[in-house]
């Protein structure tokens, strides 16, 4: 068996919450989140939507060992992750010790809260000759596997949430489509809505829109050739995405290029200030 350890900011959250299962499910119990760490303990006396359980209550409950630090996550365990998924801002201090280890370390989506950080973490790991990459789930998509990346010149892509936490999502997914190559960014929408148009290299367009809770992830592909295709849902990306998350940890082969990673920070760094600016340009391309 595999040991994985689990560095967090704190534990009780959906990620944290699923990978388990997930994890022993794909392997048949070969890879097994054996420890677990978080850096800010919740505290039980809170209650409603603030009420997250402490990490001794969580680790219990999933019967994976709390331990002290993230240097003991990282000594006990054979590979690591790093999720605080909705805090990206925590990440770069969550991943020191993980990234100077050598081992195979997956950082959860948001990778970091903009590109200088993201690039300090990449060179963190450099350093420290550790394999690491950072994905949304959705690059997994089912639907996106087979799809043609060569001749796309639009895209129109939809999804539920709010920005700050779900729009890592649909930039995944263009950039994993157009490439890292974007020049700017003008926010189309509004605060009921939030919308973004992009430009990347070639004028080639896409746009992206949040449109509440029930709204699926869907894209509307154009080729230069006049050619569409229509993913009218995404579905099969958490499968898919612990599938090849497994296979990292077996091989190190890196799933998304830096490039890649760093282009999608960008959009969504540079995406905060368009909000904030309605219909003007942003640029967003990466020195």
């Amino acid at each position: 068996m595999k040991k994985v350890g689990l560095i967090d900011y704190y534990l009780d959250n959906w990620h944290a919450s699923n990978l388990p299962k997930w994890l022993r499910d794909e392997t048949h119990d070969e890879y097994r989140i054996c420890y677990a760490w978080g850096s800010f303990n919740p505290d039980a006396s809170k209650s409603g939507s603030e009420y997250r359980k402490p990490s001794e209550v969580w680790c219990a409950e999933h019967n994976i060992e709390l331990v002290g630090s993230a240097a003991e996550v990282v000594e006990k365990s054979d590979v690591l992750m790093v999720l605080s998924p909705n805090n990206p801002e925590q990440h770069e201090e969550l991943c020191r010790e993980a990234l100077a280890s050598g081992k195979r370390t997956y950082v959860d989506k948001t990778f970091a809260p903009d590109v200088v950080t993201a690039k300090r973490i990449f060179n963190m790991a450099k350093a420290g000759n550790t394999p690491m990459f950072s994905s949304s789930a959705l690059r997994f998509s089912s639907e996106l596997t087979n799809i043609k990346h060569e001749g796309i010149c639009v895209i129109s892509s939809r999804g539920p949430g709010v920005y700050e936490i779900y729009s890592i999502h649909q930039i995944e997914m263009l950039v994993f489509l157009m490439g890292p190559a974007a020049r700017r960014v003008m926010a189309i929408g509004n605060e009921a809505a939030p919308a973004l148009a992009i430009e990347f290299s070639g004028k080639r367009f896409a746009t992206m829109g949040h449109f509440g809770g029930e709204c699926p992830f869907n894209l509307a592909i154009t080729y230069d050739n006049s050619e569409n295709v229509l993913v009218h849902e995404c579905t099969s990306f958490f499968p898919n995405f612990v599938r090849e998350l497994v296979d990292f940890f077996e091989t190190g082969s890196i799933k998304v290029p830096e490039n890649e990673t760093i282009a999608i920070i960008g959009i969504r760094e540079k995406g905060f200030e368009a909000l904030k600016n309605p219909g003007v340009w942003i640029n967003c391309e990466i020195d």
